[in-house]
């Protein structure tokens, strides 16, 4: 609702093909390609996948992996929450304040209620979010002069061109910042614990598709929203564009709308982002304590382990909160940043672990290592290279999964020949 909408003003609808559209897609083909196989196989969590196909390291290699991708997620709500409590009290709480008192509200209901906690506030958050936002869209629409003035406006600027430059390292930018939402999300634990939550096999894969499709669409009204303000109030977003584009929004219904509308909008707001924030910060830490700490302590009784999942949840709030407050990143920035490192180690496993019959440890194992050494560096060297770090990383990957596969299956021990 901030990051997409600041980031579409200055660059476009090109500029924000990692989300919605990445993400959207995601949700689609996580409901279309791997929710059933991942739901009847019955796991805690993605990382219990790969050490059932791929053996004890993998699966410690890639968890790693993934918690460690949480951390620009988890990171960009906390930004968030600090933005919002800054705008509400109008400058009384700092940017600073506001997400250590935004991360501290998200931890408590996480930390002591769990999965249920987090169903049952996404639940009503949601509702909360669409009702709050379509109905500000009605506001502000009203003062545009109508829905097709501002879109109208925005094609007539340029603001709807979505396809890249067709030049070679424009088209190559274009579809890594597709892939990286679209594929680095696929392998995540809070994606997967929505769909093993889920009541039955077709509510998972009904769910995640009709949430891909339901979050693309809505995810145009904070768009329709922060570009009315370019009508509505020309000289607060050029005060704001180049500075702070992410201010644009909130300002915009603090200044043009009234007061019972802003709590609405505000309410809406926080819902949206802490629904993330619980949803993140429990899916790392179960995976943490789930495929890593429970590895080395196989006689954890459950309420042992409990306890280390909530240690986990407070040590990984305390750490985000800090890289938050530290970090110049924007928050669609820091979004778009999280899910490379799953991109480039953990999907090609996952992918070919469930539709290929070759995949194999050896396999796997390259794949991890193939993507995350190419990956780093090409980010270290080459950063602003003709084909980005994160694409000659996948590549990589799938080169190091193609050569473990075809290894003759004589010379490998199966990486747990009991469940693969």
């Amino acid at each position: 609702i901030l990051g997409i909408p600041a980031t579409f003003l200055k660059e476009g609808l090109g500029g924000i093909v990692s989300d919605p559209f990445g993400s959207s897609m995601c949700l689609i083909l996580v409901g279309l390609f791997f929710a059933r196989h991942l739901y009847n196989r019955r796991m805690l969590t993605i990382g219990d996948f790969y050490r059932e196909k791929y053996g004890r390291t993998v699966e410690v290699l890639i968890t790693l992996c993934i918690v460690v991708s949480y951390l620009g997620w988890v990171a960009a709500q906390i930004k968030a929450l600090g933005l919002v409590f800054n705008v509400v009290s109008e400058g009384y709480l700092t940017q600073q304040m506001g997400m250590i008192i935004g991360a501290a509200s998200v931890l408590i209901y996480t930390l002591f209620g769990g999965m249920w906690s987090v169903a049952i506030t996404d639940f009503i958050q949601m509702i909360v979010i669409v009702l709050g936002m379509l109905y500000i869209g009605s506001l502000i629409s009203d003062q545009t002069g109508g829905v097709m003035v501002v879109v109208q406006h925005a094609a007539d600027s340029g603001a709807l061109n979505f396809w890249p430059d067709w030049n070679l390292a424009s088209v190559l930018g274009f579809i890594a910042a597709l892939v990286t939402m679209m594929l680095g999300s696929i392998p995540q634990q809070d994606v997967f614990q929505r769909i093993t939550s889920s009541r039955n096999v077709d509510t998972a894969v009904r769910g995640a598709v009709l949430g891909g499709v339901l979050y693309f669409i809505f995810a145009f009204v904070p768009l329709f929203l922060a570009y009315s303000a370019t009508l509505i109030d020309p000289s607060m977003v050029e005060k704001h564009l180049y500075v702070d584009s992410q201010m644009i929004l909130p300002n915009l219904i603090l200044n043009h709308s009234p007061i019972y509308a802003q709590m609405i909008f505000f309410g809406a707001l926080l819902s949206a982002i802490m629904s993330c924030s619980s949803a993140t910060l429990l899916a790392p830490s179960v995976s943490f304590a789930e495929n890593i700490v429970k590895g080395f302590f196989k006689h954890l009784s459950d309420q042992s382990l409990l306890k280390i999942m909530r240690i986990t949840v407070l040590c990984f709030t305390c750490f985000v909160t800090f890289f938050a407050l530290n970090s110049k990143l924007t928050i669609f920035q820091m979004v778009e940043s999280a899910y490379k490192v799953t991109l480039v180690a953990a999907f090609v496993p996952l992918a070919f672990g469930v539709y290929w019959s070759r995949a194999n440890t050896l396999g796997g194992l390259l794949a991890v290592i193939f993507g995350l050494a190419t990956w780093i560096i090409c980010e270290v060297l080459a950063p602003d290279a003709t084909v980005p770090p994160q694409l000659a990383g996948l590549f990589a990957s799938l080169i190091g999964m193609l050569v473990g596969g075809f290894v003759p299956a004589g010379r490998l021990k199966p990486a747990n020949s009991s469940k693969v």
